[in-house]
């Protein structure tokens, strides 16, 4: 049975924007926003050269890279043709204006990948640790 963990309410992801979940271990997790107020969960890193996602732009259902501006799909990590590779992407809902993970997914997805050495956003939620 998945659990779910609440991480930030959808208001405090902007619009077109992302922010970062950070885990207590692999590469962070961005959290993207659509303009439609949809939200979805990828690993914060570009399959292509590792670029963080959360600070790419997002279009639609798309965030390009800010690295070298592949596009790369919200909902399921793939990197638009003709460029190849994708990155993990993450269960995520909300509910009652609060974005929640599944909380297995964030403690094993990816935590095998290399970080990306690229600066992180601005804008960062942390997963608190359980008492």
């Amino acid at each position: 049975m998945t659990q779910w963990t609440a991480v930030c309410r959808i208001d405090d992801i902007p619009l077109l924007g992302a922010r970062r979940l950070v885990r207590e271990r692999g590469a962070a997790i961005a959290i993207f926003r659509t303009a439609s107020d949809q939200v979805f969960a990828l690993l914060d890193r570009c399959p292509h050269k590792g670029g963080p996602l959360s600070q790419g732009i997002v279009f639609g259902e798309r965030v390009a890279c800010p690295l070298h501006n592949w596009s790369i799909g919200l909902c399921d990590g793939v990197a638009a043709a003709p460029d190849e590779g994708c990155t993990p992407k993450f269960s995520v809902k909300v509910i009652d204006g609060m974005v929640h993970v599944d909380a297995d997914e964030v403690a094993t997805l990816g935590v095998e990948l290399p970080v990306p050495v690229a600066g992180p956003g601005q804008r960062a939620v942390h997963l608190m640790a359980k008492a």
